[in-house]
């Protein structure tokens, strides 16, 4: 069993990690970069921007980095899944995984992203800790509320895991403060929906995988 849930696990999440690193670095890192631009473009006292090798090589370096750790990201975010699918004891297959993959990107993205929308850097965002709280309390509360509804078999629980699910956005993410950001709108909400869309594409994949190698692992035993 500890080999079917790791196997299936380091080889899903290190797939859907290079497909999403792929995708990073052709459609989210490029808007970064130009979000970059505006925040040291307004900072600079003379209104100039000087590009260097050094600021070329940073970036590299920072693009290798978010690589690194956009595979480790999904090696664990594929144990969290296996683990779930194995607790569950249900028939898992590669259709199923999908499925799993779904309502991993339901609660790690797109809940939370309907109050905190992935930021750029330069724009204005309410207090770090606040914004954590919230974050984590809407993950866990669309988590029990989809268990609820997939898996409850009375009616009280399907409604009480909608009203769980919806609770974290009536009391509403942290407001940022008042002021305008560096970052256009415009770029902004590319780069909010480019993430969000990256992010299905992450979570449907290692889903998918996920459910067929643990399918296909298990007839072998």
């Amino acid at each position: 069993m500890f080999f079917r849930v790791f196997a299936s696990a380091v080889i899903a999440g290190l797939l859907a990690g290079l497909v999403l690193t792929g995708l990073q670095l052709s459609v989210t890192s490029p808007l970064i970069l130009t979000a970059e631009t505006f925040e040291t473009v307004t900072a600079a006292p003379s209104g100039e921007h000087h590009h260097d090798a050094g600021e070329a090589a940073e970036a590299r370096s920072r693009m290798l980095l978010t690589g690194v750790a956009t595979l480790a990201s999904g090696v664990g975010f594929g144990l969290l899944l296996v683990a779930a699918m194995a607790l569950r004891g249900a028939q898992v297959d590669a259709r199923t995984g999908l499925m799993w993959g779904a309502a991993g990107f339901a609660v790690f993205a797109l809940a939370p992203g309907f109050g905190l929308p992935p930021e750029l850097p330069g724009s204005v965002a309410a207090e770090l800790v606040p914004r954590q709280i919230w974050w984590i309390s809407t993950a866990a509360a669309t988590a029990v509320g989809l268990a609820a509804i997939a898996f409850g078999r009375q009616w009280w629980l399907i409604v009480g895991g909608i009203v769980v699910m919806a609770l974290p956005h009536v009391v509403g993410a942290p407001h940022p403060p008042e002021g305008v950001g560096r970052v256009p709108p415009e770029l902004a909400a590319h780069f909010a929906a480019a993430s969000l869309g990256l992010a299905a594409v992450f979570w449907l994949i290692l889903g998918a995988t996920a459910g067929g190698l643990y399918n296909r692992f298990g007839s072998k035993t």
